[in-house]
């Protein structure tokens, strides 16, 4: 009988990348906290000097879950027989091998991986190796001058379809009727670039708005300039620029792969409205605004998820308000494929399209 491959396996080179386990406010020195990146479980804790370690969640005695025990002495003890492990994975503690247990095996070791705590969240390196990159920098966290302030969800679908969602302009008059935008029969000038690794997208929409935070984010009415980024394996950051910056709300969602139609993110909500008495209200006002359109998406991924996991993705049919889309999944099925085809060359296109 033949084993179906987890998917950190069958993802080729989408597994060589740092993806995010956590905000750091999640990982404690108290208890562990159990993660699921890319179908691998994953048990995260601090020791006491603050250093957060990651390894596989489960005990190589009966497999039970690390993440239901208990942090003590910067190890890690199961719940069910006490088998202990040390920062490395190593078991170092057996309570049924003797009077104060010991280990008569050292090669118990479990799967450990690397950690990088940045921007407030806690990135976990699920590639062979030692890590070749950083973790993607999230924009204008702890900045002076700027708000800022993380958004988790989960949706179930997967990620290249959800980061194609969060770049995409259209669904928005839809999805986000009166929240976001509304239908105007408009034509949008757009400008996308495919670099090796990212998509980047330049609308020309003179007069757009962003529905009902206007009033906060741009009160004067000053010209917007709306970019759309994505950047390999999945993360997008969308920008909305008021005046020369005077004025700025910045979306970045960084996609954590849990299964194939399963998929948590971390939303920075970034924002600068011109002093701090604005950004002080900003910070109470955009919260319920902005969970209220994740909602929304949560919804519609979920509708299309459904379908895709019974119709499959080859009936897709594209317009070209979908180039950028193409362009996204070219970049993620090269990888996905493990580098065997060829790498999708850089190129730049203008379209358009209507909302």
């Amino acid at each position: 009988m033949t084993t179906k491959k987890r998917m950190r396996e069958a993802s080729g080179l989408l597994k060589d990348y740092w993806y995010v386990a956590g905000r750091a406010q999640d990982v404690s020195a108290k208890k562990p906290t159990g993660r699921t990146i890319l179908e691998e479980m994953i048990v995260l804790y601090r020791t006491k000097s603050g250093a957060v370690v990651a390894m596989s969640d489960r005990c190589l005695h009966r497999n039970a879950l690390l993440s239901r025990g208990d942090v003590f002495d910067d190890q890690l003890g199961c719940p069910y027989h006490g088998w202990t492990y040390d920062t490395s994975g190593r078991c170092v503690n057996v309570p049924s091998e003797g009077k104060d247990g010991g280990c008569s095996l050292t090669e118990r070791r479990l799967e450990t991986f690397p950690v990088r705590e940045q921007d407030g969240l806690v990135w976990v390196w699920m590639g062979g190796g030692a890590p070749d990159k950083d973790p993607f920098p999230m924009p204008r966290w702890n900045t002076p001058g700027w708000g800022a302030y993380y958004m988790v969800t989960k949706f179930e679908n997967g990620i290249t379809n959800l980061v194609e969602n969060f770049m995409d302009v259209p669904h928005t008059v839809f999805v986000h009727e009166g929240w976001f935008r509304s239908r105007k029969k408009t034509r949008v000038k757009t400008k996308v670039e495919r670099t090796p690794d990212s998509v980047l997208v330049t609308y020309d929409q003179p007069g757009d708005s962003i529905g009902v935070t206007s009033r906060i984010l741009n009160p004067r009415g000053l010209p917007m300039t709306h970019t759309d980024k994505f950047y390999m394996p999945s993360v997008t950051r969308v920008d909305y620029a008021f005046g020369a910056e005077e004025r700025a709300f910045i979306i970045t969602s960084a996609c954590t792969p849990v299964s194939p139609f399963e998929t948590t993110v971390y939303t920075l909500i970034s924002f600068k409205l011109g002093n701090p008495i604005a950004n002080w209200l900003g910070a109470r006002l955009l919260p319920p605004y902005t969970r209220k359109v994740i909602d929304q998406d949560v919804e519609i991924m979920e509708i299309q998820g459904r379908s895709l996991q019974h119709h499959g993705e080859e009936k897709f049919s594209s317009t070209p308000a979908d180039a950028l889309h193409l362009h996204i999944e070219a970049l993620r099925n090269h990888a996905l494929s493990g580098g065997d085809t060829p790498a999708p060359e850089p190129v730049v296109e203008e379209m358009e399209f209507w909302i």
